[in-house]
């Protein structure tokens, strides 16, 4: 049987709980007997967001699907609250590999937004999804981050919750620094907050009436990463690196 640390690790819909059986689909199959080369009797790793993080062994192995039965839990589910992540979709390489080390950073939901002069308007849900899901299956999370619709800027903002930060990455060199600005989120009893989210704007930045909009909104706080002038995917990997440094491993 193989080792629980070393079994490949897999996100299912299905519930689970121990002595039950799963039939996982054709692509988790093909993906066990043809490209992890498992067998009957090899573990299998299964989490589904809700339920924590289980020990599967593999009963079937066919072409249409495979069964495994729930074997133990391995841990249990946590809370993994993160930031929320607002982006202006860039180009198909680069908003991919947004999606995903947004998920490694622990992002919990993503929200791309559609500005003056994002150029990439066209936004595949099911194509990020699929890649988030990939994120946390390979990082060791046990949930992963919900996927809004695109929509535009103005209406993006209008329906922000009131009681959540939105740090806004201003490249114009306005914002506060982002370590203070994040430090600023503790808890009047101690703690740190991760109620917040950060907004990342297009190739090119956001329009000066945009910014000058954003930055009268009452939940946005303008932050700054720094002197030099980053691409749109490193200003979120640095944003979201910072928070992970900051608040997310004091949680």
């Amino acid at each position: 049987m193989t080792k629980s640390n070393t079994s490949p690790r897999l996100f299912i819909d299905d519930d689970l709980a121990q002595g039950s059986t799963v039939s996982l689909d054709p692509a988790h199959a093909h993906y066990l007997g043809h490209v992890m080369r498992l067998q009957t009797g090899d573990g299998v790793r299964l989490f589904n967001g809700h339920d924590g993080e289980w020990l599967a062994i593999i009963e079937k192995m066919k072409k249409a699907g495979c069964l495994v039965s729930i074997n133990e839990q391995l841990r249990s589910q946590e809370n993994e609250a993160g930031p929320w992540l607002a982006f202006a979709p860039v180009k198909k390489t680069q908003t991919g590999f947004i999606v995903e080390k947004a998920t490694e950073l622990g992002a919990s939901r993503l929200c791309p937004v559609i500005t003056r002069r994002t150029n990439s308007a066209r936004v595949n849900v099911d194509r990020f999804r699929a890649r988030a899901i990939e994120a946390s299956e390979q990082c060791g999370r046990l949930s992963v981050p919900d996927i809004n619709a695109p929509e535009a800027l103005e209406k993006f903002v209008a329906a922000w919750p009131s009681g959540r930060r939105l740090l806004l990455l201003d490249e114009t060199g306005g914002g506060q620094p982002i370590a203070k600005a994040l430090e600023g989120l503790r808890r009047p009893g101690g703690g740190l907050s991760s109620d917040c989210g950060f907004l990342s704007g297009p190739e090119g930045g956001f329009e000066d009436g945009e910014l000058d909009a954003l930055r009268k909104l009452d939940f946005v706080t303008a932050v700054g990463l720094g002197r030099r002038v980053l691409r749109a995917e490193t200003a979120v990997l640095s944003a979201l690196a910072c928070w992970q440094a900051i608040i997310g491993e004091a949680e």
